[in-house]
């Protein structure tokens, strides 16, 4: 990679005396599906919450189609183009399944409250742009049908993606998924697999982290591995699968004849 998008460098973060994310290194390029796994308290969450600006690092850089962000909050990261989901829905359960996709697409606009006031002709575009982007999203994730039904009526599975929707409607350029899978079907993690691949064929760079390891096989070019917020291992799926110090690390024993 020439010049990767995300580039980490050195990523750490400590709490007081216990160190969560340790030096850290790791590459994604453009247009790549990256997976990021661990067992639990592996510090996977605590590493997404630095890429996507609401921790900051104690240590190391991040960088973003070349520029250092390492320091930057959350709302300028967005506008950079880094979205991402979580692994507790964090959805408008009073609001329909489209308010909840017009009301993200509010945090990249350009205008503010102000502009909404005076009816100002910025503040419309943005509205019309806000609910065509919607209705295409929608679409997207098969979820059309559902437009005005509350979020909090939809179905697990339903809610997930409206979770993806809602960090597409940000238009990223760096989509962040936390465990989309968590709680789904073997059916609906087979649509999530199709639909992850659809992201990527619409321009936007994946990285995911994720426990479901046949999601994570099925979709990434390549795994990156950490355990007790150190980098184990990194490479192509096949090899993952295939590495003494992952396999130990998950089945809690040592491979034999490694």
């Amino acid at each position: 990679m020439s010049q990767p998008l995300l580039d980490v460098s050195g990523l750490t973060r400590r709490f007081g005396g216990l160190v969560a994310v340790s030096d850290v290194t790791f590459q994604v390029a453009a247009g790549e599906i990256a997976g990021l796994i661990g067992p639990n308290g592996a510090g996977k969450t605590t590493l997404f919450n630095m890429l996507a600006g609401s921790m900051a690092p104690s240590g190391g850089r991040i960088t973003f189609n070349g520029a250092d962000c390492t320091a930057l909050p959350a709302q300028q990261m967005a506008r950079l183009g880094v979205a991402r989901t979580f692994q507790i829905t964090s959805l408008f359960p009073g609001l329909s399944t489209f308010d909840n996709i017009v009301a993200a697409s509010y945090r990249t606009g350009r205008t503010g409250w102000g502009h909404a006031l005076v009816g100002a002709r910025t503040y419309r575009q943005e509205e019309r742009k806000a609910a065509e982007r919607a209705r295409d999203i929608l679409a997207f994730v098969d979820l059309d049908r559902h437009a005005d039904v509350l979020a909090d009526e939809l179905s697990y599975g339903e809610q997930r993606r409206l979770e993806i929707a809602i960090a597409l409607a940000a238009e990223p350029t760096l989509l962040l998924l936390d465990e989309p899978a968590a709680g789904m079907n073997p059916e609906e993690g087979q649509r999530l697999v199709a639909m992850i691949r659809q992201i990527r064929d619409r321009g936007v760079t994946v990285l995911l982290v994720e426990h479901h390891m046949r999601v994570v096989m099925s979709v990434c070019h390549r795994v990156i591995v950490i355990d007790h917020g150190v980098k184990i291992a990194e490479g192509a799926p096949e090899a993952i699968a295939r590495h003494p110090e992952v396999i130990r690390v998950y089945l809690g024993r040592e491979v034999v004849g490694a």
